[in-house]
């Protein structure tokens, strides 16, 4: 099996996903931020916090006291860190870019990536996420499921390093930003529901393929 009909069966299970949701860039990028170690529904409450109080821009969140975005943004957990996260970067966003993502985006995407990881904060997932989703720059997200999934399928063997394991996805498909938006949303989507840390084997299209495939009889001996 190839990435690209890992892909494509994924696709075929589930359709295109779709993915950032977010009816501005701002609210793209505010879910990249807290999105970090929390599943979205919890994103979404908090997105919903914010726009009710007319805190869903940078320009807003860069006048605003970090105490109050922290209490709009409880459900995200760890939210008095990504309160400041999103302080950080509206901060970057105004010192280098006036606010505007027209002038952000307008940079290339290896310099904004410089850029973006100078923020404290902003690991390398949220960075790419933002590139990706947020400016449609040719730049693949990674994260724990990704390594998981293509672990259990034997693509790789070892552990890599994000940007290690990004280097190896992306020599093997098609370079593209559409491409790149809904294979990373596919594995996310299959990861939380199927591939968990507790996988649920039975039934997986994949169970030929994976090296970590559970049986119903291996799980009950």
């Amino acid at each position: 099996m190839t990435l690209m009909q890992l892909y494509q069966s994924l696709r075929d299970l589930y359709g295109y996903r779709g993915w950032w949701p977010g009816e501005t860039t701002a609210e793209i990028v505010i879910g990249a931020i807290l999105t970090q170690n929390v599943n979205w529904k919890n994103v979404e409450k908090a997105i919903n916090n914010l726009k009710k109080n007319d805190l869903l821009t940078f320009e807003e969140i860069h006048r605003s006291p970090v105490e109050r975005i922290a209490q709009l943004i409880i459900p995200t957990r760890y939210y008095n860190q990504k309160a400041m996260k999103l302080k950080n970067f509206a901060d970057f966003l105004h010192d280098k870019y006036d606010l505007s993502f027209d002038q952000m985006f307008a940079r290339d995407g290896a310099t904004l990536r410089k850029q973006l990881l100078q923020i404290k904060g902003i690991g390398r997932e949220t960075a790419d996420s933002i590139l990706l989703y947020a400016g449609d720059k040719l730049q693949f997200v990674s994260d724990a499921y990704t390594a998981r999934l293509l672990g259990r399928l034997g693509f790789i063997t070892e552990k890599l390093d994000y940007d290690e394991l990004v280097a190896f996805i992306t020599q093997q498909i098609p370079q593209d930003v559409d491409l790149y938006k809904d294979m990373h949303a596919q594995i996310v989507h299959f990861s939380a529901l199927v591939c968990k840390a507790k996988p649920l084997c039975e039934g997986c299209v994949f169970g030929a393929n994976c090296v970590g495939f559970i049986s119903s009889t291996d799980a009950h001996g």
